[in-house]
Formats: C-alpha cells, sequence, structure tokens
C-alpha cells in the first residue's frame, strides 16, 4: 500500500511546471495519517410550517388547532424598510446555520441571517383547547397572530458541564391573540429590547435577549428533571389595545420588565 499511494501521488503531479515541482515535498505515511478535515458545515435555509393539529394527552387533552409558522410577507419592520430581509414572501428564510464540532468536544450551533438584514418571521394558530372525557371543552386561547424578526441565535452545548446553553434576539412588532374563557382580547401587543427608545428608534437596541442554560438538573425531591435556567431576560412590551367583555379599556405599556434569577425543573408525576 504504501509503494501505490506514493505511485498515484507521483502520477498526480507529473503534470505540473518544474518550478512549482520545487516546492513540493513528498509526506511520509505517519504524517498523511495526522491530516484531518477542519471545515465545519453550513446550512442553508427556507422553509414554511403548516399543523392541522397538535395534541397533547393526559387524561384529558390539549389541542392546539392550524398551526402555522413561516415568513411575514413583509420587509419593512419598526419602522426600518428592509429590515426583514430582501425578499418579501411567506416562507421562513434567510437563514443560515453553521454547526461545528470544536477540539474540546463542544458543540457550537450558529444561526443568523444570511444577508445583512434580520430574520422575519410570523406564527399563528387557530383554538387552544382543554378537552375532558366525555367532550367537556374550555377554549383558553384563539386567533393567535405574531410577527417579529429574528437577529440571531446560538447553541453551544458544553461536554464538560453537559449544559446546553440556547441564546436568541427577537423583536415583536405585533401579537394579537384571545383569551376566550376570560373574555379578553390583546390587540397590537409589541415586545422589543429594554433599551428601544421609541423617540430615538436605532435598530441596534432594537432586540430582546433570551439566554437560557439548559440541563439535567435535581428537583426538589431529589430526582432529575428537565433544568431550565434564565439569569435575566429585560425587555419592553406594549399593546395597544386590551378588550374586556368585547370592550376597549385601553392601552398598556410595560417599561423596563426585567426577570432575573429563574430556574424551571420541568419533570413528570
Amino acid at each position: 500500500m504504501k509503494g501505490l499511494k506514493r505511485t498515484l501521488l507521483a502520477l498526480g503531479v507529473a503534470g505540473l511546471p518544474a518550478a512549482a515541482m520545487a516546492d513540493i515535498v513528498m509526506l511520509e505515511d505517519n504524517a498523511m495519517g495526522n491530516i484531518t478535515g477542519q471545515a465545519g458545515v453550513s446550512i442553508e435555509l427556507e422553509t414554511k410550517i403548516n399543523m392541522d393539529r397538535f395534541i397533547y394527552t393526559d387524561e384529558g387533552s390539549l389541542t392546539i388547532s392550524d398551526i402555522s409558522i413561516g415568513g411575514a410577507e413583509r420587509t419593512d419592520f419598526f419602522g426600518f424598510n428592509g429590515l426583514g430581509g430582501p425578499d418579501s414572501n411567506d416562507l421562513l428564510d434567510n437563514i443560515r446555520i453553521d454547526i461545528d464540532v470544536l477540539a474540546d468536544g463542544d458543540a457550537a450551533i450558529n444561526i443568523r441571517p444570511q444577508y445583512f438584514n434580520a430574520i422575519d418571521f410570523r406564527v399563528t394558530s387557530g383554538a387552544w383547547e382543554l378537552w375532558g372525557q366525555g367532550g367537556q371543552n374550555t377554549a383558553l386561547m384563539d386567533n393567535l397572530f405574531i410577527e417579529g424578526v429574528l437577529g440571531r441565535g446560538s447553541i453551544h452545548i458544553d461536554t464538560d458541564t453537559d449544559v446546553m446553553r440556547l441564546r436568541s434576539a427577537f423583536a415583536i412588532e405585533v401579537m394579537d391573540f384571545d383569551v376566550p374563557f376570560a373574555a379578553v382580547g390583546i390587540r397590537g401587543l409589541s415586545l422589543t429590547g429594554a433599551d428601544y427608545d421609541q423617540t430615538f428608534p436605532s435598530v441596534l437596541d432594537l432586540f430582546a435577549e433570551v439566554d437560557l442554560y439548559i440541563y439535567n438538573g435535581q428537583r426538589a425531591d431529589g430526582g432529575s428533571s428537565l433544568a431550565i435556567d434564565m439569569p435575566s431576560f429585560a425587555a419592553d412590551i406594549g399593546m395597544q389595545e386590551v378588550i374586556v367583555g368585547q370592550a376597549s379599556i385601553g392601552q398598556i405599556f410595560i417599561d423596563d420588565l426585567a426577570i432575573t434569577n429563574t430556574q424551571m425543573r420541568v419533570y413528570g408525576h
């Protein structure tokens, strides 16, 4: 095999000019064995997701109908023309995912726009309903409509700690939904970064940052659980119209909302 490798290499370089041949140094087999690929994987993505119904069943059931995830079919957001990307369509697009496995074994996944824009999205659904075994039901939420932009996202899985860190930056320009069992409706909910100033708007301050740590954590009784920690979350939230009993009661604005030191332990019972 050693002779065959050298023969193939010689044939491959036989056509090179003499000047180029002068700088070529033959590698021994043990040196060639240490050469490995160094490139990660990049994925350019565009997609649209539709589900007729999502059903979670315990003794009764929770159903979510008519789920759709895609593009917002516009590029202007928060008064910034073109923020939503170069194309106006119903696809979740302008997405590039870079995947690397680092030297220490950590997985690094970076999600970002392909172009110098944000990723526009629209999420809609029909009724969210609780169903009993006898057919009784309660409508929790209906007519969900969300449009916004995603600035970036990343996933880091640490092999030393077995912790996955999930980071994202997003902004919601409009969110509408109804809560039928409480006779409440929300129109024009928006969510931005806490530093976003509507008087002096800057796209650099637009996005709210989410930072989650996900791992196998201990719950109160000592058993294992899905642990989700969120050290901090800050945002401004506005609601253009709050409807109670089919009548508008006005607007709501929450300035500098701060949620800190949040820990969740999720497990079956």
